[in-house]
């Protein structure tokens, strides 16, 4: 006999002890925490749907925008040439920094842009009060993804990358490596929201503090 198993969205558990709690309102910037090991179980957050769908879009729009626009132009005895996002990672994969240019495609590009279709896919339904269609596959991704969206690593690849051209040739930074910063930033702000009232029943919000079940 199969048991269908149920869901609590109400109910928070403690990663570390395992102790339940049911959620409770929090205001301004607290922070839940358990009563048992002192483990941070979640955070207020002022952002709903109204505000990270916005947020979302404009990620979508500034990424798209990093990658049709050259991100630096480089120039060497008076020949000036426009890089993309792509030609400076190719740059990077040449001699003895091809680990660091996998690390910055990952960072800059396919984690970032499989982080962006799937919040902005989420949060389109969510603004609806609906749930999105493989709703749980999509956020036990987001949550897989979330530490590969590390803005203080990724950066400095695309640095690195305009850094090693500089070394032989003069290079400035054009509207893409803007649009990229800003994505990247957007990402970032989005992804650090506590999205577990996504759970609940009609995506409403749900803040709350911990009690004990």
């Amino acid at each position: 006999m199969s048991t269908a198993m149920k869901s609590y969205p109400y109910l928070i558990a403690c990663p570390h002890c395992g102790g339940v709690y049911r959620l409770r309102p929090l205001v301004g910037n607290d922070v839940a925490q358990c009563g048992r090991c002192l483990a941070i179980l979640y955070r207020s957050s002022s952002m709903d749907p109204a505000r990270l769908l916005p947020l979302a879009f404009a990620s979508a729009i500034t990424f798209l925008m990093a990658n049709a626009w050259p991100v630096m132009t480089v120039s060497f005895h008076g020949l000036t040439h426009n890089v993309t996002l792509w030609q400076s990672m190719w740059s990077l994969a040449q001699g003895d920094t091809v680990l660091l240019a996998w690390c910055a495609v990952l960072f800059l590009i396919l984690a970032p842009s499989l982080q962006i279709m799937l919040l902005t896919w989420i949060l389109l339904f969510a603004s609806a009060r609906r749930r999105a269609p493989g709703f749980i596959a999509i956020m036990k991704t987001l949550r897989w993804l979330r530490p590969w969206n590390m803005i203080e690593v990724g950066l400095p690849g695309f640095l690195v990358a305009a850094g090693k051209l500089s070394g032989l040739l003069d290079v400035s930074v054009e509207p893409g490596g803007w649009f990229l910063v800003a994505s990247l930033i957007l990402v970032f702000i989005i992804t650090r929201q506590d999205n577990r009232w996504l759970w609940a029943p009609g995506a409403t919000v749900h803040h709350g503090k911990a009690h004990h079940a």
